[in-house]
Formats: C-alpha cells, sequence, structure tokens
C-alpha cells in the first residue's frame, strides 16, 4: 500500500432522514452544498442510522408484545422487555447475558442475524427522534452501500466506494470505536503476506481490516450529537473489491475463547 495523504471532508447539513427519504440524492444535495466535488478513489462513509432510517428500519415499542424468554430476560437484566424481545428477534444467538450489582441495567452481547458480535445485536434508542421507538441495523447493510454507490457513481461518474458504520465495543478493549457493518467496492482486509516490512523483512500474517481502520477514523468527526452522519474520505490507496463487511466477523471455528 502506497502511503500519501489522506483528506477528510464532513458533510454539514445533512436533514433529519425520515422513512423513504432518498438518501443518495440526499447527499449529492449536500456535497453541492458545501462544495466538495467526488473523485475517482473517493470513500463516502455514512453512519447506520441514516441508512435504517430512509429504510424504515424503526420499531415503535408500543407495537412489540414480549414472549415469556424476552420477559424472563428482561427480569433478570432489569430491561424493558419489549426493547429485549426486538433483541432477541434479531438475533441468532445471545452470546453472554450479565448484570452486576453497580448497574442500573445488564448487558446482552449477542450475534446479530448478519454475524455480528456486539451489544444488543445493534438494536439502538439513541438518534431516534421519539421515545419508545429503537432503530435496528439495515435489513442487509451491504447491499444498502452498493445502491447508494451506484446511484453517487452514476451521478458524478467516478469510482467510489462506500462504508456504512455502527459504533461496537470490542472484547479485552474499553470504549467504543465505528466499525464497518456495511461496503461497496471497499476492501474489507488487506493481505500483506509476502511484502516486506521497514526493515526488509517477510510479512507472514499481516492482514489490516482495511474498512474497519476507515470507520474507526470516521467517528473523531462523527459525533452523535452532531447530526455529521456522512464524511468523504479522499486519497486513501485501495483497489475495488466485491468484499462484504461481514468477512470481517472472525469464523466461530478460529474463536478461541468459546
Amino acid at each position: 500500500m502506497a502511503t500519501q495523504d489522506v483528506v477528510i471532508k464532513v458533510l454539514e447539513g445533512i436533514p433529519d432522514i425520515k422513512p423513504g427519504d432518498p438518501l443518495a440524492q440526499i447527499i449529492l444535495q449536500s456535497l453541492d452544498q458545501n462544495r466538495v466535488s467526488l473523485d475517482d478513489g473517493d470513500i463516502i462513509v455514512i453512519a447506520h442510522k441514516v441508512v435504517s432510517k430512509a429504510e424504515g428500519r424503526i420499531v415503535d415499542l408500543a407495537d412489540v408484545t414480549p414472549s415469556a424468554e424476552a420477559g424472563k430476560l428482561a427480569a433478570e437484566l432489569h430491561k424493558d422487555p419489549r426493547k429485549v424481545e426486538v433483541v432477541l428477534s434479531e438475533s441468532n444467538r445471545l452470546v453472554r447475558t450479565s448484570k452486576r450489582p453497580e448497574q442500573a441495567e445488564g448487558t446482552i452481547i449477542a450475534e446479530h442475524r448478519l454475524g455480528f458480535i456486539c451489544a444488543n445485536a445493534a438494536v439502538d434508542e439513541s438518534n431516534v427522534d421519539a421515545a419508545g421507538k429503537v432503530i435496528l441495523l439495515p435489513e442487509d447493510p451491504d447491499r444498502s452501500a452498493r445502491q447508494i454507490c451506484a446511484e453517487l457513481e452514476q451521478a458524478s461518474t467516478k469510482r467510489l466506494g462506500v462504508i456504512i458504520t455502527d459504533t461496537f465495543g470490542r472484547p479485552w478493549r474499553m470504549g467504543l470505536v465505528n466499525v464497518a457493518v456495511g461496503l461497496a467496492h471497499v476492501p474489507s482486509k488487506i493481505d500483506l503476506a509476502g511484502e516486506t516490512d521497514a526493515y526488509g523483512r517477510p510479512l507472514m500474517v499481516t492482514v489490516p481490516a482495511l474498512a474497519d481502520e476507515i470507520a474507526a477514523a470516521s467517528g473523531l468527526l462523527m459525533s452523535k450529537e452532531g447530526k455529521k452522519p456522512v464524511l468523504i474520505f479522499k486519497g486513501v490507496d485501495w483497489q475495488k473489491s466485491d468484499s462484504s463487511a461481514r468477512d470481517l466477523v472472525r469464523p466461530q471455528h478460529e474463536d478461541l475463547f468459546r
């Protein structure tokens, strides 16, 4: 990978997104308003919340009837049983649940139906415009990224990539970072085996997670309260790929902690 300057452009003024809004067209309008032009190789990084909102991936908890399983787990963890029911519906399995005495609510770590391991199966109450509602990941974030990318490429006639992000915790590390949950054209990871380090030693198993590196960098400017859900990365060295964000999920047979 060649080294070069990377510039991150923030698109200011993205409006609140409603179900059915044409997100790609809104991004194009914002590019004009911010006087930002797209160039070959640009990567558009988008917070999943605006994608999910445009796709109507919002659940009103008033419409949810908790199952007996959800009720039992909610009582153990001091959580809203309706939210727990939504978490269960978005999960392949529960990896771990716990509640420490100092916690007002317990924790659910789940395997999302797409394979991601995260808290509450990525079911979130933040940045929803009304109380009592939760927001889910897009039904297929890779497909969403490809659709947005195709519209942006058609309008700009440029070769582009799109990364859709969410904020996850990390095993054995404190704090949260943005990670890639949907990709269009951008490699999920890059295998550097066979190349050499700065001292000429051959690299054997070095595989940077390029999409996650870019997603994490977007968190520097994509604040929860700042309504800055779309960033443009210019100058990243990458080659077009058919990667999926699910390529970044470690297979269960490689899990040393099960």
